[in-house]
C-alpha cells in the first residue's frame, strides 16, 4: 500500500525579534540629534531606543514520517511541541522552511473554531460556504446537508447568523461539515475540546466510522490520552519541534506520560499581602514518600500546607478531583459533618487520605479550595497529575477511562497547626 502522506526533512523556522528599551520622549531624541548628530546616528540610537536582536526559533526540525491510507495517527506532546505547526504545514496554511510534505489526496482540516465561517451568514449559508472552501461541489453539499445539520444538532438555529453561536456550536457545525464532505485526509487539532463531553464522544465515533467504512486517513492532535488510545493505531510524540518516538499508541503514550513533569509536590509563590495562602501541595504514597504514581490497590495522601495571616472563621477545606482536565468528578469537604472550622493566624498542614480503589486507572488533577458558605477564600489548581496505575501492571500509565470508583466515598482529613 502506498503512503497517502509523506513528510521528509520537514522544518519550520521563525525569526523572533527581541527589543530592549523603554519609552523615549521625542524631545530627548531631538536634543541628542542637535548635540551630536553624527555620533547619535552611529551609537545613540541603540542606547536611547533599545537594542533589537533577532533569534531563530525552530518550531519543527528534521520531521520524517509516512502515513498509509486509512490510518488514524495521533500526534501528542506538550504545549509548544510543534503539533499545530505541523498540521498547518500539512494543510498548506504556512509553508515549510526546509523539506517537503506530500499529500496524495484531498485534504480537509479542522484547526480552529469557526475557520471559514462568515459571522453575518446563517448556519445554513455557512455550510455551503465552508463546504466550498473545503473544495466540495454544491451537489455534494446538498446531498449531505441533512446529515450535517442532524449531526451538528443545530436545527433550531440553522437560519440564525453564526455570530450568535457559542464556541461549542461553532465547532459542532465545523466538524460536521468536515466529517460529512468526505475528504481523503482529515486533520483535526484540539478544537474538539471546545465541545461538550457528549459531542466529543460523538465526534470520536464518527472519526472511527469514517476510517473503517470509508478508508479515510486522520491525523488527530489532542491532549486527551484516552481519545488517542481508543482511536489511533499509531502515535507520534513531539518534543521541542522534534519527533521523539513513532510507534504503537500504548507504548508512545506510556513514554509521554513518563517524560511529563511528574513532580509529586508543588510550591506556590507567597504574597504577604494576602490573608490566607497555600504554600505547598504534595502527593504521598502508602509509605509516606512523595510519589504522583499510585497503584490502584494502594492508599495515598494529599498533603496541603497553608498559612492564615489573619483569623479565618467558619471555613471549610475541600478537595475537588477532575478527569480529562476539566471534568469534575466529585468534591469532598474537610469535615464529614460539614461543620465549619476557625483558623487562628498561623501555619497549618492538612492531610487528605485517599483509600485504595477510590479511582479507576487513569490520570487525574485536583483543586484545593478553602471557602466559607458562598465565599471562596482561596482556590488553587494543583498542576500535579495523580496517576492511578494498573495493579497488574504497575508500570502501565495508559488511561482506561475516567470514572470514580466510589462516588459516595467520605475522605479522612487531619489538620494540625505547625507554627
Amino acid at each position: 500500500m502506498s503512503a497517502i502522506i509523506e513528510v521528509k526533512n520537514l522544518g519550520k523556522k521563525y525569526s523572533i525579534r527581541h527589543h530592549r528599551g523603554g519609552y523615549v520622549a521625542l524631545r530627548d531624541v531631538l536634543a541628542n540629534i542637535a548635540k551630536s548628530p553624527f555620533r547619535f546616528a552611529k551609537t545613540k540610537v541603540k542606547e536611547i531606543t533599545g537594542v533589537d536582536t533577532r533569534e531563530d526559533f525552530w518550531a519543527l526540525r528534521d520531521i520524517n514520517f509516512t502515513v498509509e491510507q486509512g490510518e488514524v495517527i495521533g500526534i501528542i506532546g506538550k504545549n509548544g511541541a510543534g503539533k499545530s505547526t505541523m498540521l498547518k504545514i500539512l494543510t498548506g496554511i504556512t509553508p515549510p522552511t526546509t523539506g517537503e510534505a506530500r499529500m496524495h489526496g484531498h485534504v480537509s482540516s479542522l484547526l480552529e473554531v469557526g475557520t471559514g465561517f462568515h459571522p453575518e451568514l446563517t448556519g445554513r449559508e455557512n455550510i455551503f460556504l465552508n463546504g466550498a472552501i473545503l473544495g466540495m461541489s454544491r451537489r455534494d453539499i446538498v446531498k449531505n446537508f441533512d446529515a450535517i445539520v442532524a449531526f451538528a444538532g443545530i436545527d433550531q438555529f440553522l437560519d440564525t447568523p453564526v455570530k450568535y453561536y457559542s464556541s461549542g456550536m461553532h465547532v459542532r457545525l465545523a466538524f460536521s461539515v468536515a466529517a460529512h464532505l468526505k475528504p481523503d485526509i482529515l486533520l483535526v487539532d484540539e478544537v474538539l475540546a471546545v465541545g461538550d463531553a457528549e459531542f466529543q464522544k460523538k465526534c470520536l465515533g464518527k472519526m472511527e466510522e469514517v476510517t473503517k467504512q470509508d478508508g479515510r486517513t486522520i491525523l488527530f492532535v489532542s491532549h486527551n490520552m484516552s481519545a488517542i488510545l481508543n482511536l489511533c493505531t499509531k502515535t507520534i510524540l513531539l518534543d521541542k519541534g522534534k519527533i521523539v518516538e513513532i510507534g504503537e499508541t500504548p507504548k508512545v503514550i506510556d513514554r509521554y506520560l513518563g517524560n511529563a513533569h511528574m513532580n509529586a509536590a508543588i510550591d506556590f509563590p507567597q504574597d504577604p499581602s494576602k490573608d490566607i495562602q497555600i504554600s505547598r501541595i504534595s502527593i504521598l504514597n502508602e509509605t509516606g514518600e512523595p510519589s504522583a504514581r499510585i497503584p490502584i490497590s494502594e492508599k495515598s495522601t494529599i498533603e496541603v500546607e497553608f498559612e492564615a495571616r489573619t483569623s479565618v472563621e467558619g471555613a471549610l477545606l475541600s478537595l475537588l478531583i477532575y478527569a480529562n482536565g476539566e471534568m469534575l468528578l466529585w468534591s469532598s469537604e474537610s469535615d464529614k459533618n460539614a461543620s465549619l472550622t476557625d483558623y487562628a493566624p498561623g501555619k497549618y498542614k492538612t492531610t487528605i487520605a485517599l483509600p485504595a480503589f477510590l479511582l479507576n486507572v487513569g490520570t487525574y488533577f485536583f483543586d484545593i479550595r478553602l471557602h466559607k458558605p458562598w465565599v471562596v477564600l482561596l482556590d488553587e489548581r494543583a498542576n500535579l497529575p495523580l496517576e492511578i496505575l494498573d495493579v497488574n501492571n504497575p508500570k502501565s500509565q495508559i488511561m482506561r477511562g475516567h470514572h470514580p470508583g466510589r462516588l459516595a466515598a467520605v475522605l479522612d482529613y487531619a489538620t494540625t497547626r505547625t507554627s
